[in-house]
């Protein structure tokens, strides 16, 4: 195969389809960029989750010794720090209702290791990090992650357990978050059916390009045929234009996709928004090469190079 003929025939494609290709690159960049924003915004809820919970949880905090409910007229912990028994009555009566999923325990060190990064991401871990800190890992609270069956339901198990010896406070913050989480739903699905529109509109736009590349080259194509190129040989060219439109493509949504992280979240919401957990580069890295969903460096090569696959079969049959 010579592949100085093949370069030529590629840059003489390129030349002679400028606008089509322009025209899918910018396509394919608007789509791309949709795509890798659902995918960060996906990311940023599953950040968010981990950090407060989803909006089917409640946390259970647990009685700690000189536990400040008890200044407030409150009894639960009246006899200081939940003992055993109160811990095995608790999750007798989260497994007996109907209203709970599923709970999991999470113990002093980790209840106190979460606060403290909250901390840090809003400027205040100073209170943690004095010679003497008011609070340390051996007060801060054990607690219960309750998930809920419905979002909506949780007024019986949370009446059952605040009137349990060992429950301190039950903080229920499902309204708050499913509004943050709502809005967040609503962003990353109205980026992919965008995406979904503008990516079906780029495989249209490469389809049609094919089709014009291989008209406008039928006579060559014919002569390739009588001298025994194979369909390979034939299709190359079409190939390596539809890899450099998906490169030039990717490489701008990428540039764009990174633009929008430093400037948008890491200088703008993360400063103004410091209670949640942001992405950061890692994640646009999994976005860029992720398996699932796939990544926009496999996605843009996919829209071009599968469409010219299946087409040139098609049209270079002379």
């Amino acid at each position: 195969m010579q592949l100085r003929h093949v370069l030529t025939e590629l840059r003489i494609g390129l030349r002679r389809n400028l606008t089509m290709h322009l025209s899918v690159i910018l396509t394919l960049v608007f789509s791309l960029f949709l795509a890798g924003a659902g995918i960060l915004v996906q990311r940023e809820a599953d950040v968010a989750i981990d950090e407060l919970g989803n909006d089917l949880q409640v946390l259970v905090n647990l009685c700690t010794e000189d536990d400040p409910t008890v200044d407030q007229g409150l009894e639960n912990c009246a006899g200081g720090e939940v003992t055993a028994a109160q811990q095995e009555r608790i999750e007798e009566e989260l497994e007996a209702s109907e209203e709970v999923e599923s709970f999991s325990f999470q113990s002093k060190q980790e209840g106190y290791d979460r606060a403290y990064a909250q901390a840090e991401r809003t400027g205040d871990a100073y209170l943690f990090d004095v010679e003497d800190p008011v609070v340390t890992p051996d007060t801060w609270p054990a607690g219960y992650w309750v998930t809920l069956e419905t979002p909506d339901e949780a007024d019986g198990v949370i009446s059952a357990l605040s009137g349990l010896d060992g429950v301190s406070v039950i903080t229920d913050q499902r309204e708050a978050l499913s509004q943050i989480y709502g809005i967040m739903t609503i962003l990353k699905y109205g980026s992919w059916i965008g995406a979904a529109f503008l990516l079906f509109a780029a495989l249209l736009q490469v389809a049609n390009t094919i089709r014009l590349a291989a008209l406008a080259r039928r006579r060559e194509i014919a002569i390739m045929r009588l001298v025994g190129a194979s369909t390979l040989y034939i299709g190359l060219p079409f190939l390596l234009e539809a890899l450099v439109t998906a490169t030039i493509g990717v490489a701008l949504a990428a540039g764009g996709l990174a633009a929008f992280l430093h400037w948008g979240v890491e200088k703008g919401m993360a400063e103004q928004v410091t209670f949640l957990p942001w992405v950061d580069w890692s994640d646009y890295v999994q976005t860029l090469i992720g398996a699932f969903p796939p990544g926009i460096v496999f996605l843009g090569p996919a829209l071009t190079l599968i469409p010219t696959l299946l087409l040139t079969r098609k049209y270079i049959k002379v």
